[in-house]
């Protein structure tokens, strides 16, 4: 992540000094309008995951929020129905260990991964419905990445910072190359954002996201 992605945010200090009052307004507004924009696209999407094997078209998940609140967060299924989740939680222990295998935390090559999970993972429109959780107040537009509850077992005491402000739809590590990236240099990314945030980041991150989702996709 290039230092010119913080500025003005170097100056965040005095947004931070006054709070993050305008975090949700701020999600609420764009949220909902990027809801609205987003409803017909997760509905056929949403339509075409129950077709392909004839299970729910959301997946729902706990994770962990801002002060350590836990959630039901959710995004469209990628998985057949009722996978089972030892398979992540040992990815999940070996990418914090930083003994992965390959250099994809969100792999495509999951054999539980649908044909029409590998599509949405490509391109991270999973993701779409957790505008709902947005609108809620449960995440934010930009914010770090939303841990699981069994990954804080890996965590170290500083990484618990993150949690001072509510996980986003994107952030800093999403934009930076995210899928060779370590989960050491993705907590300092969340780490610096949680150091820097403010209006401006915010809208920052937000315009680097979808030309980072294009050049990952176009890696495979």
């Amino acid at each position: 992540m290039s230092e010119s992605m913080l500025t003005p945010a170097a100056s965040g200090s005095r947004w931070r000094a006054a709070g993050l009052w305008w975090k949700r307004p701020f999600d609420l507004v764009l949220g909902s309008i990027a809801l609205l924009v987003a409803l017909p696209l997760i509905c056929c999407l949403g339509v075409a995951v129950t077709l392909e094997d004839g299970g729910p078209a959301l997946f729902e998940q706990d994770r962990v929020g801002r002060r350590g609140r836990c959630f039901r967060m959710w995004k469209l299924r990628t998985m057949r129905p009722e996978c089972e989740q030892d398979t992540h939680q040992r990815s999940a222990a070996n990418w914090f260990a930083g003994t992965a295998v390959g250099d994809r935390y969100k792999t495509l090559a999951d054999p539980r991964v649908t044909r029409v999970g590998r599509l949405l993972r490509r391109f991270d429109l999973d993701e779409l419905p957790q505008l709902f959780n947005v609108v809620r107040g449960d995440m934010s537009l930009v914010g770090p990445r939303p841990a699981i509850p069994y990954e804080l077992a890996h965590y170290e005491p500083v990484y618990y910072r993150r949690l001072s402000v509510a996980p986003g739809m994107t952030g800093l590590w999403q934009v930076s190359d995210r899928d060779r990236l370590s989960a050491a240099e993705m907590m300092a990314l969340d780490l610096r954002y949680v150091d820097h945030v403010s209006p401006w980041l915010d809208l920052r991150v937000m315009a680097r996201t979808v030309p980072a989702l294009v050049a990952a996709a176009r890696r495979g």
